[in-house]
């Protein structure tokens, strides 16, 4: 591969990493406006849909594509290798074939699934949500054709414009539910035909892009084709491609199934225990932005992590890998002690109460093990350990499932977060074992400055306490003061915590040279370096 095509490959790479973060930021930032309008039983609702949506999001956007543009790339070259016929065709058929027969199975047992739920009043929502597969054969498929020509921009295009389209319409109909007093299983239905809609937006894009050098072949010749390999590829591949994006939808999808039937267990009415699963879910928001700060290094890292890099400048390449796992855990534990430290401020600016301020602050320390999870998983993929990884999130997931339905009976919500905690720790310590087995050389532990971390840490709570003593109180009259409050704590407790990881050195100079503004960053380093030596 030459000089400008590996550029080419790695803006790309960045481009679809961007609007993967800004997609994240998105689907994260619209739940508060939909909690505060539908109030804690609605987000439950919502949160009953949400992980079915997530997968198919998922499967259309990392799995399935990952997998055509395998195929894609294996396939460059070959006689009727890249026709309507050989390729698209095929392709296509078996992905209507595998999201047609998705679609049939939750439609039929929509039924036993809202059953299994603890909620019958579910079964029109899942039907409903079950049309949604049917559309994953147009995204993956054109997205997986653009970036097997190494051509990102369409997918990320295509991804901002179906979230955005998504979220406007469900806000909208949150609004109108509210205003009207609609029936709240209503937001089921609208979350589902908002993902439709958003899915049609995002395959419309797609397809005027593939209609400007659609492929035409004038070959009349019979040409074979490979079944056996498309179908392998596109389950195998495609699946675990799929299942390393959704550390955080596995967990949200075992409390789907478990949590609702577990609180009733413990005593809680049915209505009680929908607000409760509401409140509880509060945290998810809180905890994907925490993620997706925690592990936006290492995602803008990806096209740089693989065994030719390796093997061909292992130096650099530990200094990334190194830089990429530092980062993640500096910034993950920052957000995770912060966010523990405002959560109950939070709480009540974005959800209105303090409901289960203690619980969703227990589950705030996945923030720190999701982060580091998807970071060292993400290096894994990248070394090409696709199947180890997916195995090892496919396990928290049932660790996630048996905890609790063994804690939430007796401890409600508190259970579902410490089981959430115990299998994210379990996750993250796999995938760290795993990543020091594979590049033993890497020593994470050794560059952690312990010193820097700890007075970085105190310096944070303490300034927060203090705040918090002297003028929580002078903001709790509106929420409008309180939003003030808490973006000026966050920002001054986050810049803070910062400013002691740079000043005690916590990054040598090369860690720093990978980061935005690395010019104003080694300034100050050399600055700090200037006075010790005088």
């Amino acid at each position: 591969m030459s000089r400008n095509e590996t550029n080419q490959l790695l803006k790309g790479a960045l481009l679809l990493t961007a609007a993967g973060i800004f997609s994240k930021l998105l689907s994260a930032g619209y739940r508060i406006p939909l909690q505060n309008l539908t109030g804690d039983i609605g987000y439950y609702v919502y949160q009953q849909v949400y992980p079915i949506l997530g997968i198919v999001m998922v499967l259309s956007l990392y799995g399935f594509p990952a997998a055509i543009s395998k195929i894609r790339s294996e396939t460059a070259g070959k006689a009727g290798g890249q026709t309507i016929r050989s390729f698209y065709f095929p392709l296509f058929l078996i992905l209507v074939v595998l999201n047609g027969s998705l679609f049939l199975f939750l439609y039929i047992n929509a039924p036993n699934l809202a059953r299994w739920i603890g909620d019958p009043e579910l079964i029109s929502t899942y039907r409903v949500t079950a049309i949604i597969f049917l559309f994953v054969p147009f995204l993956a498929l054109l997205r997986g054709s653009f970036q097997g020509e190494q051509r990102m921009a369409p997918t990320a295009i295509s991804q901002v414009t179906e979230q955005l389209v998504r979220v406007t319409l469900l806000i909208t109909a949150a609004i109108v539910i509210s205003v009207k007093q609609l029936d709240i299983y209503e937001i089921g239905h609208a979350a589902a035909i908002a993902s439709i809609v958003g899915a049609l937006a995002g395959a419309a894009v797609l397809f005027v892009l593939f209609l400007k050098d659609m492929p035409r072949s004038r070959e009349k010749e019979i040409i074979e084709i490979p079944w056996n390999y498309y179908v392998r590829t596109m389950l195998l591949f495609g699946a675990v491609a799929a299942l390393n994006h959704m550390v955080l939808l596995v967990i949200q999808f075992a409390d789907t199934f478990t949590l609702l039937p577990g609180l009733i267990e413990s005593g809680l009415a049915k209505q009680e225990a929908m607000e409760a699963k509401g409140v509880f879910d509060r945290g998810q928001p809180l905890i994907q932005l925490g993620t997706v700060l925690g592990s936006s290094f290492a995602l803008a890292l990806l096209p740089t992590i693989s065994q030719d890099r390796l093997r061909q400048q292992p130096a650099l390449f530990y200094q990334y890998m190194r830089g990429a796992l530092l980062f993640s855990f500096y910034l993950a534990l920052g957000a995770t002690i912060g966010l523990v430290l405002i959560f109950r401020e939070a709480n009540v600016l974005l959800f209105q109460n303090e409901q289960g301020t203690a619980d969703l602050r227990l589950l705030v320390v996945s923030i720190l093990l999701c982060s580091l999870s998807v970071t060292a998983a993400s290096i894994l993929q990248g070394l090409g350990h696709v199947k180890r990884t997916a195995g090892f999130i496919l396990g928290a997931f049932f660790i996630k499932w048996i905890a609790n339905q063994l804690l939430v009976p007796f401890l409600g919500i508190t259970g579902s977060a410490l089981a959430t905690i115990l299998s994210l720790l379990l996750l993250c310590a796999v995938t760290l074992y795993e990543l020091k087995r594979k590049l033993p050389k890497l020593n994470l532990m050794k560059v952690v400055n312990l010193r820097a971390m700890l007075i970085a840490i105190g310096a944070m709570v303490l300034y927060v306490l203090g705040m918090h003593a002297l003028l929580a109180d002078l903001f709790q009259s509106s929420r409008g003061l309180l939003l003030l409050y808490v973006i000026f704590i966050a920002i001054t407790g986050g810049g803070l915590y910062l400013f002691c990881l740079l000043r005690f050195r916590a990054f040598n100079k090369n860690e720093l040279s990978m980061l935005p503004f690395s010019t104003y960053l080694l300034r100050f380093y050399k600055g700090r370096e200037k006075n010790e030596q005088n």
